[in-house]
């Protein structure tokens, strides 16, 4: 199989949101029609909101901040510096098991946080990775996922919170969910853990993941550099 994963764009070259999606929509278009393997796409955006299919208007920010409305799953949410996210470009394996796949990107999470000695677990009936009620702390989401599956290849993906400012998140109803809470890697740990520190370790469980997230019909697994425009180094 082919898997490529691409640092498109990490602190301080930001890529602005509908500059990504147009990336993913590209790369999308040459991966359905074979002329590029699949890709996961690995960033940090400047500041915005985005709204899944699902939200709600209740559930917007609270100040008038614009929203840009996308037409992946999911619910509202907040992207931006200090939050690695990754848009995983994918020609599933078939047939295609939306859920199967969603469960491996969880995993995916879930193994880089190991390294940090945090547990992120699933619950039931919310997307996402989470850590557990602890210490007077309630349920904590550290992870959003919302996707799409379009002609078999994916689109969307994973926000993984490291560093980034966790303030955002009280002006809206994060992912539509209003009895828990958003942490990051560093508020947990108590010290500052970067997207560029936590992006190795990603892109390690995703090599270990790759057999059940991508078709064989490749011959190799590779890593490669791009600019923040997207060109291959």
């Amino acid at each position: 199989m082919t898997l490529v994963l691409s640092r498109v764009g990490l602190a301080p070259d930001y890529i602005e949101y509908t500059q990504g999606l147009a990336m993913q929509t590209s790369l999308h278009a040459r991966v359905v029609a074979h002329e590029e393997p699949s890709t996961v796409l690995l960033l940090e955006h400047t500041p915005v909101y985005t709204a899944g299919k699902r939200t709600e208007e209740h559930e917007r920010p609270v100040d008038g901040t614009p929203v840009v409305p996308v037409d992946r799953g999911g619910k509202l949410t907040w992207h931006g510096p200090g939050q690695l996210v990754g848009y995983p470009i994918l020609a599933l394996r078939e047939p295609t098991r939306v859920a199967e796949y969603v469960q491996v990107l969880e995993d995916v999470i879930i193994r880089a946080l190991r390294h940090f000695d945090l547990e992120g677990r699933r619950i039931e009936g919310r997307s996402g990775v989470w850590l557990s009620a602890a210490a007077g702390a309630p349920e904590r989401k550290i992870a959003a996922i919302g996707v799409r599956v379009k002609n078999r290849v994916t689109l969307h993906g994973f926000a993984l919170n490291c560093s980034n400012d966790l303030a955002p998140f009280g002006q809206i109803v994060p992912c539509g969910i209003s009895d828990a809470g958003v942490t990051s890697i560093s508020a947990e740990i108590g010290r500052i853990v970067a997207p560029s520190d936590v992006v190795p370790l990603v892109e390690a469980a995703l090599r270990e993941q790759a057999a059940a997230l991508v078709r064989a019909d490749g011959p190799a697994l590779r890593h490669v550099t791009t600019t923040p425009e997207g060109a291959l180094l």
